[in-house]
């Protein structure tokens, strides 16, 4: 006797097996990119022979979130599918966590120097050179007045066509005057040089990037920005400077293409310790990691007090030497 299909039971799929399947398609996708990542936490509801999934993850960073996720939908949606044999509806995928690549598995190419054939950079073209402001305050006092006078007009248009009031005296007032004056006057002429100049500043404001203060950071991916302020840059500078053996007072300033550096120099030969500042102020600016990395300008000049002889003849660091009136240098003294 042949039974026929319908009559020979259904199998039935739970909530719980669904979850579990998807937990694991997610891990193994996951674990390729990140490893250590961990488990993947989700949930599943199953209707019929349709299920919904919702997976928790955790990716690496840094990586573009949009087409990981979006890979990760097609692959969880897919191989739940396959295994479970279920029309999976809709898949959710949550980032919770980004977790870092190790130092040791990232491998920066040296600025200003082609890779290989075929290897990407690590600083994107598309970076830009400048940090650009939203211009917040003027837009905010833009708006404002555009608003007070819109709604003011309107206000007034509503009162006369509705309440059938008689217009405001300051509507009538400013008709009145415009038409009482022509463009040579010279309160018009005023009023219209002073409304080119803010028309030019606008123009100004949203042609040039401003913030001036800061300066872009190379960045290893097109969706992340970064900046450093130029006064951090100045004080890294000034202390790696400072450490110099010789030198006293450092003075550093931060240009948008230039760093220029004031040093001091109190006690050995001053072609070495400008060599050794050169060395130290170039090291920190590398340090910063800057999208740019600006043209660096270095003075030393001697101090009143400074002694042309090396360290090991006297006057090293920590010993600062005193001079009599005459001249000659008393070893040994204290500040």
């Amino acid at each position: 006797m042949t039974v026929a299909a319908a009559q020979r039971g259904t199998t039935t799929v739970s909530d719980k097996a669904v979850r579990k399947i998807a937990e694991r398609v997610a891990a193994e996708a996951v674990s390729v990119s990140v490893p250590g990542a961990g488990a993947a936490k989700g949930s599943a509801t199953v209707r019929g022979r349709r299920a919904d999934v919702a997976v928790d993850v955790a990716l690496r960073y840094p990586t573009p979130l949009p087409g990981a996720v979006r890979a990760l939908q097609k692959h969880v949606t897919d191989r739940t599918h396959r295994l479970t044999g279920l029309d999976i509806a809709a898949v959710r995928i949550a980032v919770t966590a980004l977790i870092p690549v190790p130092a040791a598995a990232v491998s920066v190419a040296p600025r200003n120097h082609p890779g290989p054939a075929g290897a990407e950079s690590v600083v994107d073209s598309r970076t830009p050179l400048r940090w650009w402001s939203q211009r917040r305050l003027p837009m905010g006092l833009l708006t404002l007045a555009a608003a007070v006078a819109c709604s003011a007009l309107a206000f007034d248009l509503i009162m006369v066509h509705t309440v059938h009031r008689p217009a405001a005296l300051w509507r009538t007032r400013t008709l009145n005057w415009l038409s009482g004056h022509g463009p040579g006057e010279p309160s018009v002429v005023i009023g219209a040089g002073v409304l080119a100049v803010l028309g030019l500043l606008m123009i100004a404001l949203a042609l040039t990037p401003g913030r001036r203060g800061l300066l872009t950071l190379a960045s290893p991916s097109p969706r992340l920005r970064a900046a450093v302020d130029r006064a951090a840059v100045a004080v890294l500078v000034r202390d790696a400077v400072s450490d110099t053996q010789g030198i006293g007072q450092v003075r550093v300033r931060v240009r948008r293409r230039t760093v220029a550096v004031r040093a001091q120099l109190a006690f050995g030969d001053r072609v070495v310790a400008r060599q050794r500042v050169e060395s130290a102020a170039g090291r920190a600016l590398e340090a910063c990691g800057l999208r740019q990395v600006p043209r660096l300008r270095v003075r030393v000049r001697p101090e009143a007090a400074w002694d042309p002889a090396p360290e090991e003849g006297g006057g090293g660091a920590g010993q600062p030497i005193a001079v009599t009136a005459d001249g000659r240098a008393l070893e040994g003294a204290s500040r």
